[in-house]
């Protein structure tokens, strides 16, 4: 019932009358070859729009923790219960469905204090896992969209939250291109495992229960925090560690920058300007 009148705008730029597409000259160092790179440029009042939502969704989870509705039950029947070594490999998606049902119990709320309105849970291939829409008072719309990233992670296994994938360089670079109001939240859920073994019925009551929670636009993410893995197709973002990142304001144009100069220091210029052309990130002239 939560998406139902989600608006099918939601995930494209609600358009700024008199805003215009921008260019920039660039010249390869590799091949001296000079390009017109297309230039996005956000909504003046996208850090606005940015910190109202991430101000929603953190509210939302630390209100369901303060008031200990923060809890999945589990139960199994295997003789040596829960296995707590590796259950961070099965955690994520229970943690990732608690979250979108928290979402989903609030939108139902007509009139609730976070206004949040809608939700939409992710396809198989999207690079978020849900879609919000708040309400808020815009020039041209009485709302604004965020698309969030669902990260859970173990509190008692030290290697948790490094240097997890976030989504592809080439398909995210488009995304902020096609639409520089897009925000991009990164919603990092630690959790921590509990089981207890009924001697009446030989089962095992696990609590898997969420017990903090961290915020963030991808774009203010710092250079420092983000990483650069060429191994998967047009290679993967990462958050060095996603329990502690720093946050650095900047524009949509100032993080492709930052994006590409990462992509052109593993690949080269050459492999670059190839999928610059394949997804029209330049101006062909």
């Amino acid at each position: 019932m939560a998406n139902k009148h989600l608006k099918r705008g939601s995930r494209k730029r609600e358009s700024s009358p008199g805003r215009k597409a921008r260019t920039k000259k660039l010249t390869l160092k590799a091949t001296k070859m000079s390009i017109t790179l297309k230039v996005p440029e956000e909504s003046p009042d996208y850090p606005r729009c940015s910190a109202f939502v991430v101000e929603r969704i953190y509210g939302i989870i630390q209100d369901s923790i303060d008031a200990k509705t923060n809890r999945i039950f589990i139960q199994t029947n295997l003789k040596r219960g829960l296995p707590l070594e590796n259950i961070n490999k099965v955690a994520g998606p229970f943690v990732e469905a608690w979250a979108l049902e928290k979402f989903e119990d609030i939108a139902d709320d007509v009139g609730n204090k976070y206004e949040l309105v809608n939700v939409e849970p992710g396809k198989r291939l999207d690079p978020y896992d849900i879609i919000l829409q708040f309400k808020l008072k815009r020039p041209t719309t009485d709302y604004v969209s965020a698309n969030v990233d669902v990260k859970a992670t173990a509190e008692d296994i030290v290697t948790s939250g490094k240097s997890p994938n976030i989504t592809s360089y080439g398909r995210i670079r488009t995304e902020y291109l096609d639409d520089p109001d897009y925000i991009f939240i990164i919603l990092s859920l630690k959790h921590k495992v509990t089981g207890e073994k009924d001697p009446a019925t030989g089962m095992t009551n696990g609590i898997m229960e969420v017990v903090s929670c961290a915020v963030y636009d991808l774009k203010y993410l710092s250079a420092a925090d983000i990483s650069y893995n060429p191994a998967l197709g047009t290679g993967q973002l990462q958050v060095r560690d996603i329990h502690y990142v720093t946050i650095e304001k900047r524009t949509v144009w100032e993080f492709l920058q930052l994006l590409d100069k990462k992509y052109i220091k593993s690949k080269g210029e050459v492999v670059w300007l190839k999928l610059a052309r394949k997804y029209a990130w330049i101006k062909e002239e």
